[in-house]
């Protein structure tokens, strides 16, 4: 190097990224997913409880609980957990729709 010309290099080569983005191994979007299916087996134990007779009323508090479920698994960015979301909520309102929306 010439001793007019000055080094271009940074002198504080391990500086901090502050506004990189996430390199670890989760982020937001599996997050969503993950607690997305944490909803869904929640509801879909609580939906098989409901099957037993006289305990169909149940469904209203469950149906509820999985559409939240399923509004993460969309903004998720994989399909699982909204999938079994979906499947909790069909089998919540046809056990509804069977039971006439009490029993």
């Amino acid at each position: 190097m010439n001793a007019g010309q000055q080094d271009k290099v940074s002198p504080f080569i391990d500086e901090p990224k502050a506004l990189a983005a996430p390199t670890g191994a989760c982020d937001n979007r599996e997050m969503l997913n993950i607690a997305s299916l944490v909803i869904g087996a929640i509801a879909l134990v609580l939906a098989v409880f409901a099957f037993i007779p006289l305990l169909g009323w149940a469904n209203w508090v469950i149906v509820p609980f999985a559409v939240v479920g399923f509004a993460l698994g969309a903004m998720s960015n994989s399909n699982a957990g909204r999938n079994l979301n979906i499947v909790v909520i069909v089998v919540g309102v046809v056990r509804l729709m069977l039971g006439g929306g009490i029993i």
